[in-house]
């Protein structure tokens, strides 16, 4: 049997898609334009830097306020004694930006009568959570003093929106290779990189093993799925390449793991062990909804202290300095942040239910790649980036020929796949998503 040619396909910012006629400038437009242009070179970058400076007063100003009052509110319970601080950062803060106030909440409370000890001869201990949501930062200390632990001290502050300019084009490329199409629908592939070259391809009836030769997949091996309940209607299903065996399969209510060596064999068993999701070294698992096309929401091991998210379709890491920041697809058409404190809810972004990470030596080196629907029938993916709680488009929209029915990141996380239903053909197409820096 063989299989599709592999070929690329690029979506390059800026590209044209139609050529259109302008009139000449007239002469006398010219100096005028000209004028215009260099007054704008001036007034520009004066503009940005009278923003930055306001935005940045400001700033100082909020983070004054709210270290004098969790001073002495931390105060108010403690009284003065020997005192153990620790901060941890759950927020977009720089680390300069921690330890200066960690510098400056540590220097009040000295100055007020704390004398600063390590934990083991303190009267009293303080951990102080520097978290965020999308409108606030948010401050919480537990204190702990003898025997008895005292409610938690919550200050919080307004995020400033820092100035920002619209960049010409998207930093990032994003590029869509073919995999696999077949009129059955794909769950899942997942490429082994060698010489030559292995593919597997999930569907409700098997897993499939291509060989790359002659620049086509022929099929090598056909592995049954045995399960005893009938598939929900709308079945997903997850591939995950393991190091001492070939893979293992994640369907609802079934778990199948692969032999080792060639020939192949595959057994599978009925499971509601939790899935894995985001990258492999994240060591987050969910459980999946047996009869539904959703995660439940229960987690293992959790997420810091959350062991629960909100009803979810698809999930990305995003690793930050101190902790790893989850955003969930949830039920609700909401964007859910999780950073192990917190849960909160970005509204609606106008996104699909499939989300997924890329690591890459672009950006801040971890991009979300999220379905949309621009035109109402065919569905795009982009790729975006979370400076703080907020996204920002990174690459211009990559088109597919219909409903995008699953994304997942591989297991090296550097690329994903994504699976569409080309809604004039009537197949599904397994692609291999990557992106590349633009500049």
């Amino acid at each position: 049997m063989r299989g599709v040619t592999p070929e690329s396909t690029v979506v390059r910012p800026g590209a044209r898609r139609s050529a259109v006629y302008n009139s000449p400038i007239r002469e006398t437009n010219k100096v005028t334009l000209l004028a215009k242009s260099r007054f704008l070179r001036v007034a520009f970058p004066l503009l940005l830097a009278i923003l930055s400076l306001s935005y940045c007063m400001a700033a100082a100003t909020n983070l004054v306020e709210a270290e004098e009052q969790l001073t002495v509110r931390i105060l108010a319970l403690t009284g003065p004694g020997t005192l153990a601080v620790e901060f941890v950062n759950r927020s977009s803060l720089t680390q300069k930006e921690v330890d200066e106030i960690r510098r400056a909440v540590l220097v009040k409370l000295a100055d007020r009568g704390e004398h600063l000890v390590v934990a083991e001869q303190a009267a009293a201990t303080v951990r102080i959570s520097l978290s965020e949501d999308l409108q606030n930062y948010i401050w919480v200390a537990e204190v702990h003093q003898g025997l008895s632990d005292t409610p938690a001290i919550l200050v919080s502050l307004p995020r400033p929106e820092a100035p920002s300019a619209q960049a010409d084009a998207a930093p990032l490329d994003l590029h869509k290779a073919l995999l696999w199409s077949q009129e059955d629908r794909i769950l899942d592939a997942a490429v082994i990189d060698g010489n030559p070259a292995h593919m597997v391809v999930l569907d409700p009836k098997q897993a499939t093993i291509y060989k790359l030769q002659n620049n086509g997949w022929h099929a090598e091996q056909a592995l049954p799925i045995a399960h005893s309940n009938p598939w929900p209607r709308d079945l997903r299903g997850r591939l995950v390449l393991r190091k001492d065996h070939l893979f293992d399969a994640y369907l609802p209510g079934v778990f199948c793991r692969s032999s080792a060596n060639p020939p192949l064999t595959m057994t599978c068993d009925h499971s509601d062990d939790p899935w894995p999701i985001g990258l492999e070294n994240s060591s987050l698992n969910a459980f999946y909804a047996g009869s539904r096309n959703f995660f439940t929401g229960a987690l293992a091991p959790g997420i810091g202290k959350q062991t629960a998210a909100p009803a979810f379709y698809s999930a990305a890491a995003l690793p930050r300095e101190n902790y790893t920041l989850w955003l969930f697809a949830a039920t609700d058409g909401r964007l859910h942040l999780l950073d192990g404190m917190a849960d909160q809810s970005a509204g609606k972004l106008s996104w699909g239910s499939e989300i997924a990470t890329l690591r890459s030596n672009c950006g801040s080196g971890s991009q979300v790649l999220a379905s949309g629907n621009a035109e109402g029938s065919k569905d795009t993916l982009r790729a975006f980036e979370f400076a703080d709680r907020d996204p920002i488009a990174v690459s211009q929209p990559l088109d597919f020929s219909g409903t995008i029915t699953a994304v997942w990141t591989d297991s090296t996380g550097s690329s994903a796949v994504a699976v569409a239903r080309d809604s004039q053909a009537g197949r599904y197409e397994a692609f291999r998503i990557t992106l590349t820096c633009n500049r």
